[in-house]
């Protein structure tokens, strides 16, 4: 498969698509906006100057697990809550958690979660029994196969409409 990296202009759009139903969720052009290489602490970092409210960062366990490489990763559970969305049937380990950040957290029963030092919670969440991921999204979607019911109908029809993720050999 071909791993063309899709303008930023379009996945910011498919991500506004893919959100507008929900009032819980915004979406925010920071990062691309911002010159030179963009980093997830400056982001948030960006988001807490400007908002008194809580928030969370969202991503994947397949993001999680190279965190460590991540710039100044040690301070990004400091500054606010973390989501981790994991797939079904991964791997239950003793504790998720990568060495380098285990000292930072205890395991809160309570909440079902990981509390850092700071008090900031970092949950992980196993997401729908259904297998999906952007990567089989795009490789479907190259070879011409339904992505019905994986991604809303409205991003689905502006990937048709900019032939996005197709073969351009």
């Amino acid at each position: 498969m071909t791993e063309e990296v899709i303008e930023a202009s379009h996945r910011l759009e498919m991500l506004r698509l893919a959100v507008s139903g929900n009032p819980s969720f915004s979406v925010s052009d920071v990062e691309i906006s911002r010159p030179g290489k963009s980093y997830s602490i400056e982001t948030i970092r960006y988001f807490r100057e400007r908002r008194q409210d809580a928030f969370f960062f969202i991503l994947g366990s397949d993001a999680f697990s190279d965190i460590e490489t991540w710039k100044e990763f040690q301070n990004l559970f400091s500054l606010c809550h973390f989501i981790v969305m994991t797939r079904p049937g991964s791997q239950e380990e003793t504790s998720p958690l990568p060495r380098a950040l285990a000292p930072n957290f205890r395991y809160a029963s309570e909440e079902k979660a990981w509390a850092h030092v700071s008090g900031y919670m970092l949950c992980f969440k196993e997401i729908s029994f259904l297998d999906i991921s952007s990567t089989k999204v795009r490789e479907l979607i190259e070879k011409g196969r339904s992505v019905r019911y994986l991604i809303p109908p409205e991003v689905e029809t502006y990937i048709q409409e900019h032939s996005l993720y197709r073969r351009t050999s």
